[in-house]
């Protein structure tokens, strides 16, 4: 059974014989050959290709995120506060083998969004979480992202 695809590059010659144009023959077969190739695609070239990973957590002032960011490959912790006073805080995050990181304390206001990131390899061996530790206040966490 013929595709869509295939049926509106038919015609029909006068005798009633159903043919393909040359051009719409070369337009499949391109077709069919790009298609063929996206197959074959080399790892290195998927994971490009791959998306972000963001996980993150509301709570009662604003939203913590973590981000796995693919191009450039860095990890981002990132705040928006969206309401109630000003806080004193320090972002970073953690990972399941033990390692962690942090930024030094900056003061957030409501309607700022504050951003961490470290630019590295990070690895898709262990989970990573996005941590925030604020004064007077305790340590916030998103959940565990993974690659």
């Amino acid at each position: 059974m013929a595709d869509l695809a295939t049926i509106m590059a038919m015609t029909t010659d006068p005798r009633g014989n159903t043919h393909m144009s040359r051009r719409r023959i070369m337009t499949v077969a391109a077709g069919v050959a790009l298609s063929s190739s996206l197959l074959s695609v080399p790892a290195h070239a998927a994971a490009e290709r791959a998306q972000d990973r963001v996980e993150c957590t509301v709570l009662s002032s604003g939203q913590l995120c973590i981000s796995l960011n693919v191009q450039p490959s860095s990890v981002s912790v990132f705040y928006l506060k969206k309401s109630g006073s000003s806080i004193k805080a320090s972002l970073g995050h953690r990972t399941t083998n033990g390692g962690s990181s942090f930024a030094a304390k900056r003061t957030i206001k409501s309607g700022e969004r504050a951003l961490e990131r470290w630019t590295f390899s990070y690895r898709c061996d262990i989970d990573w979480k996005g941590v925030m530790k604020v004064d007077g206040q305790g340590t916030f966490e998103t959940p565990w992202a993974t690659c």
